[in-house]
């Protein structure tokens, strides 16, 4: 009774490890930066999506403003995959200090740009968070 007793406690444990090795898939990775002082046409540091997920490459912006007496209204971004030659335009997208996404992306390395303001010339953003 003893050794069975045993045996099942080894087996139920080892059926509880086995459950909790398996997780569901995250983001295969995400950024947190900030923006200080852009102006159009200025670029994000690149980052290499592996395509090893099915997450949706996006940007969220908190905390945004602009050198403007109107305030933040308004963020137009690209996102670019950076190849030899022109890089690619994945699209354009309007952020409201929001999360601008632009669905699963092929491998590669990506940046994004900052292509239009609604207000000011002068963009800051303190939370920056790029997911892939």
């Amino acid at each position: 009774m003893r050794t069975t007793r045993r045996a099942a406690g080894v087996v139920a444990t080892s059926i509880a490890l086995g459950f909790i090795g398996v997780v569901p898939a995250h983001a295969e990775g995400s950024r947190t930066t900030y923006i200080s002082g852009w102006h159009i046409n200025n670029e994000s540091q690149r980052w290499t999506d592996n395509n090893k997920d099915a997450t949706s490459t996006s940007v969220a912006f908190s905390g945004c403003s602009t050198d403007s007496g109107n305030g933040f209204n308004d963020a137009g971004l690209t996102l670019w995959k950076d190849v030899f030659g022109p890089d690619e335009n994945h699209g354009s997208r309007s952020n409201r200090c929001n999360t601008s996404s632009w669905g699963r992306q092929s491998a590669g390395s990506y940046y994004f740009s900052l292509n239009s303001l609604t207000y000011g010339g002068t963009l800051h953003v303190k939370s920056v968070t790029i997911r892939y």
